[in-house]
């Protein structure tokens, strides 16, 4: 397979071609080599019109995938990298755009979204006056370590259906923030002993509309509160689940829980389908006024 040329991240956004005239556009940093093909693929499947692959190695990709991909040089193994990428390119696109942003061997879902496009998704919710949506990041795993040592194994994937919680949001100002919370669960929060206080959380505003102004924070929030927010005040909205390998990575990568972690499977460990009605049947995203 042919790899897509790396163009000058920067350069081609200043340019604003045609591609990033109209939504949703998906923005998915590569951190290493897992999955990455499955990841576009995935989120082609999904609707996106165009996705910008960030990443500072070229990508083998089928030609098929030219029209609706481009990758942009972007050194995505630094911390906190997805916010200078994301931030550039709410800058270079027109206000009220619809962003994505996720990292390799993740996998957005949202309700039925196996007959629904995420472009007739994100216009109901727009209808709704939000112009962002919380998405829960599920951890998947492999069953066997041994059999997938990199703990990525899409065909045999393995998640938590328990153990999951929220807690209020607190400003700076110690007060809670209306509408927010900081929500756990899945590898997060069964091996927390290995993971900063400021990285056990699972949730993440992934999907939203540009504005003048608007940036994203290391920690998955925006600098506007009303983004951070779950629902609107007068009932419950959509909400979307990305299914991610990313921690699991990590885990089984880092030298302080490499050589700790010998089975990550657990007696709530359950079989990962594919469906977005076995996350909505689990409570792991929410359909609204949506049917």
């Amino acid at each position: 397979m042919p790899a897509l040329p790396v163009q000058p991240r920067d350069a081609f956004l200043a340019s604003r071609p045609a591609v990033l005239a109209k939504g949703p556009l998906a923005i998915l940093l590569v951190e290493d080599g897992k999955a990455v093909e499955r990841t576009v693929q995935h989120h082609l499947d999904l609707g996106f019109r165009h996705i910008l692959l960030m990443s500072d190695q070229p990508q083998d990709l089928p030609e098929t995938m030219a029209g609706r991909v481009t990758q942009l040089s972007h050194d995505c193994r630094r911390p906190a990298a997805h916010v200078n990428a994301v931030n550039a390119v709410i800058r270079a696109v027109a206000p009220g755009t619809w962003l994505y942003y996720a990292f390799n061997a993740e996998f957005l879902f949202f309700p039925f979204c196996e007959t629904r496009s995420v472009g007739e998704m994100l216009a109901f919710h727009t209808e709704e006056r939000r112009p962002a949506m919380l998405t829960y990041v599920i951890d998947l795993y492999a069953p066997d370590l041994k059999a997938a040592p990199d703990a990525v194994d899409p065909d045999n994937a393995m998640f938590d259906r328990a153990g999951y919680y929220a807690l209020g949001r607190r400003g700076a100002d110690g007060q809670v923030r209306e509408r927010q919370l900081d929500f756990h669960g899945g590898l997060r929060w069964r091996y927390e002993e290995f993971l900063p206080a400021d990285r056990r959380r699972i949730d993440r505003i992934a999907l939203f509309q540009a504005a003048p102004g608007l940036t994203v924070t290391a920690d998955h929030r925006f600098s506007v509160e009303e983004y951070n927010t779950y629902s609107c005040p007068w009932h419950h909205n959509l909400t979307a689940a990305i299914a991610s390998f990313r921690v699991a990575k990590a885990l089984v990568t880092n030298p302080g829980s490499r050589e700790r972690i010998g089975d990550m499977t657990w007696r709530h460990s359950h079989r990962f389908d594919w469906s977005s009605q076995q996350l909505m049947d689990l409570g792991l995203m929410e359909p609204g006024q949506w049917f």
